[in-house]
């Protein structure tokens, strides 16, 4: 059997046609991108109020917590036992409270820079993983004569 092979041409025509797909891909991508940006924005000005510190959104969430579990009610206590379990949650909270709010007030800007510095490993991550996605998606598994319907290798019987 003979097998056709593409000419350089037509393997050079497909690649640019790849290529004109990526940024097609990418430039669509960075738009979407930019929208949802834009769009979060926007909602944020008109529905929300800014965001504070790191510290002080700490301390929104160890306060928040605190009623959360002081206002639980939890159905496996008795009557008698439950008003007995109030009071050793609200104690501990108090206590988780109390051992919080200390290093919040000595040390705001550690806070933020530990909020920076775990969006900074975001990114990173986030560069990496793109980076060994088009490394994959890039390979070009495809041999000449094969029409590349699966990862499995042609074998001639003749």
């Amino acid at each position: 059997m003979s097998e056709e092979r593409p000419t350089s041409d037509a393997a050079q025509d497909r690649d640019d046609e790849v290529r004109a797909a990526d940024a097609d891909a990418d430039a669509w991508a960075k738009a979407c991108a930019e929208d949802l940006a834009a769009e979060k924005a926007r909602r944020r000005a008109e529905h929300a109020t800014p965001p504070g510190s790191a510290a002080e959104e700490l301390r929104k969430l160890v306060d928040a917590v605190a009623d959360k579990l002081s206002g639980l009610q939890s159905p496996l206590f008795g009557a008698v036992a439950s008003g007995t379990a109030q009071q050793m949650v609200s104690q501990v909270v108090q206590q988780a409270k109390a051992a919080v709010e200390p290093v919040i007030e000595r040390n705001p800007d550690v806070f933020d820079h530990l909020a920076a510095a775990g969006s900074e490993l975001l990114a990173a991550y986030r560069s990496a993983v793109e980076a060994q996605e088009r490394r994959w998606t890039a390979r070009d598994t495809t041999r000449p004569g094969d029409e590349g319907t699966g990862p499995g290798e042609h074998i001639d019987l003749d």
